[in-house]
């Protein structure tokens, strides 16, 4: 499955967010990661987001997609952190 999560996080909880989902994903932006996951890494990395933040101050978005072909993304500006293809 391929995964573009977004979040707004309370400033205290931010660099721990980020660090876990690196494990996880390709940083795009702030606050912005996309990636390829299996099943178990999905359930993984929902567990431990739910650790990290606190559902009554943070949101987490996760749009979960078929693979990274179902979507088109365009860039308006520059693209902060493009992936690459890895051959």
């Amino acid at each position: 499955m391929y995964l573009l999560i977004v979040y707004d996080v309370d400033v205290d909880r931010v660099t721990k967010v980020n660090k876990f989902l690196k494990m996880y994903l390709h940083w795009r932006q702030n606050s912005v990661f996309e990636g390829e996951v299996s099943i178990s890494q999905f359930k993984k990395l929902k567990s431990g987001l739910k650790d990290i933040t606190n559902e009554d101050k943070d949101s987490i978005l996760i749009y979960n997609l078929k693979d990274r072909k179902n979507f088109k993304l365009e860039v308006i500006g520059i693209e902060k952190n493009p992936i690459e293809l890895i051959l």
